[in-house]
């Protein structure tokens, strides 16, 4: 099921399966998300839990027991159920279920919570641990914004920019997108400014850290922005579809990585991963402010 919410700048779509942003326009029809042609990509902004990135092998370990689980978890295959809506506010939840203990032995209850205030969306995460057991978890989003977002303008003419320059470290990955642990420094000199090209994501994504926690999408020739704030999240990652001219750049704020690549995961030991104990609540999430 599709839900709206909406203000006086804003209309929102979220879909019930997933959890998953449909369309952010403004007042005059301007869609600032991607809308998911699959000749570059099917997704928009899928939700990252109970993981983030791929396990090696599309597995991991936990108590001697070993357990299958797809990139980014299954919270965006899943149905999440409708606990509160308003005019311009939505919760959805999604708590364990035969479907999920099949890759992930705990019990949980997973709020999405999607509210406007003026031209921002704030997309509150908040898990709680219903297990007896400490539960294990990570957290991000994924959401895809369309580039050009001025009339007359190009992919090439947009730049992401942090709000200060900041000496930003890359996640080194493997040829299949795990984790190698040789991190380097992006940029030597600090980095403030990324131009945007199709070549930039030839490799598929990156992702950065030790960065100011505001990132916008502009281009100097235009007038319309998105900006993404992720005060809780330490990495963030960009990323369009590799060796395509994709008309989009995704902007994700990750709690966790993928696993280190050549290594099978114990998920308690796995790194940057949310350690919570039982009946405790942890919260975090981002918000897109749009210009």
């Amino acid at each position: 099921m599709i839900y709206t919410i909406k203000n006086e700048l804003l209309t929102v779509e979220v879909s019930s399966l997933g959890a998953e942003l449909q369309s952010i326009k403004t007042n005059d029809g301007c869609e600032y998300l991607y809308q998911g042609n699959p000749e570059f990509w099917s997704g928009r902004a899928p939700i990252m839990f109970p993981i983030c990135g791929r396990f090696f092998g599309g597995k991991y370990t936990y108590l001697g027991k070993e357990y299958e689980m797809g990139s980014h978890g299954f919270a965006r295959h899943s149905e999440f159920s409708l606990s509160s809506e308003a005019e311009n506010a939505i919760t959805l939840t999604l708590v364990e279920n035969e479907e999920t203990k099949k890759s992930y032995p705990f019990d949980f209850k997973f709020d999405i919570t999607f509210s406007l205030k003026g031209g921002e969306l704030f997309v509150d995460y908040k898990v709680t641990n219903t297990d007896e057991k400490t539960l294990i978890f990570a957290l991000g989003g994924h959401p895809a914004f369309n580039v050009p977002l001025d009339e007359g303008l190009n992919f090439e003419d947009y730049v992401v920019e942090f709000d200060k320059v900041c000496d930003a470290f890359k996640l080194e990955l493997s040829p299949t997108c795990f984790c190698t642990l040789e991190d380097k420094l992006y940029t030597q000199g600090g980095t403030k400014t990324i131009k945007l090209a199709h070549e930039l994501f030839d490799n598929d994504a990156i992702f950065l850290y030790n960065v100011p926690k505001k990132i916008t999408l502009h281009s100097p020739l235009g007038k319309r922005a998105v900006t993404v704030r992720f005060n809780k999240m330490k990495y963030v990652g960009l990323w369009h579809a590799t060796k395509k001219p994709a008309p989009y750049v995704c902007i994700e704020p990750w709690s966790s990585i993928p696993s280190k690549d050549g290594e099978v995961d114990n998920l308690l030991t796995k790194r940057e991963m949310i350690h919570l104990d039982t009946g405790c609540v942890h919260k975090t999430g981002f918000s897109i402010e749009i210009k």
